[in-house]
């Protein structure tokens, strides 16, 4: 790899077109200036100025050096530039989550966007293998996972919980066994998980989810109660899911007697050092899902 210090004396001995002047404006020596020339050479293995006595020219490798060289000079101080203003009101950031959260999160992180136009928020809905496998490929900076990840490059913090509840068609306001019995279920992408985990603790004969007969699935966060709220079934989910369904009339949301609360991780590569904008909407994140 070239010396970039060579190669900036170099670049500024040809702007300058005088050895001393180089010399003054770098603050070094005109031998200093010299040496370096002769390094660059020696490693490139090529003679890069014609000397003239005081003068010098180029030769065909050395014009060649200056034209590509300049180039990199300006990108790398573009570069360093870019790096030492990592602006926390600036540039994107990209998030993945679970559709529950996702959908109390990113209207306010819009919203956020408002008063600093020049963040960009990419944000994603996914299950958590699939925001644990983008974070270990670097494609998102920040996850929000409902299980803690095992990877050893996956930082993990718990920073919420959200309650589980049942939900039926707004005809149902008591629940009991034979009544869901009688309802039958409908299926959503993590509704095996959350009917487990609600269900067997207020239920004694819940064993699994297919005691129920399945009358419909969504694997659409926003739609999973619209065939609730027409009477087909009852499904469980995180409660912001079922406020977030426009129809609030049309379906009945059922605390039970033992609560369960599904827990909220914030989730980062542990290998990519966060940027100062990913490290502003990390906080901005922890204050929206804890703010009731």
């Amino acid at each position: 790899m070239i010396n970039p210090l060579w190669l900036k004396t170099f670049c500024i001995l040809v702007e300058e077109g005088h050895f001393t002047r180089t010399a003054d404006k770098l603050f070094m020596t005109q031998s200093g200036v010299s040496q370096h020339i002769k390094k660059l050479e020696q490693y490139l293995d090529c003679e890069l100025l014609r000397r003239e006595g005081k003068r010098f020219s180029l030769t065909a490798q050395g014009k060649m050096l200056y034209e590509e060289g300049d180039k990199l000079l300006g990108n790398w101080q573009a570069l360093a530039q870019q790096v030492s203003s990592d602006d926390k009101y600036s540039g994107k950031v990209s998030i993945a989550s679970p559709g529950s959260i996702g959908l109390k999160l990113y209207p306010q992180l819009l919203n956020i966007q408002q008063q600093y136009p020049a963040l960009i928020i990419d944000y994603r809905f996914a299950p958590n293998e699939d925001i644990e496998a983008k974070l270990i490929a670097g494609d998102c900076d920040i996850g929000l996972m409902t299980a803690p990840s095992r990877h050893r490059h996956i930082s993990c913090r718990e920073i919420a919980s959200e309650p589980l509840v049942l939900i039926t068609p707004a005809v149902v306001t008591d629940i009991d066994w034979s009544q869901l019995l009688k309802l039958g279920f409908i299926g959503h992408p993590d509704a095996r998980y959350h009917a487990q985990l609600l269900l067997e603790k207020n239920f004694p004969r819940f064993e699994s989810i297919e005691q129920f007969e399945l009358h419909g699935f969504s694997n659409q966060i926003s739609l999973i109660c619209q065939p609730v709220s027409m009477g087909f079934g009852f499904t469980v989910l995180p409660l912001n899911a079922a406020l977030a369904f426009a129809k609030q009339s049309h379906i009945k949301i059922h605390y039970l007697t033992h609560a369960v609360h599904e827990s909220l991780y914030i989730a980062y590569n542990n290998k990519s050092p966060q940027s100062a904008r990913g490290q502003f909407i990390g906080e901005e994140i922890r204050r929206i899902v804890n703010c009731e």
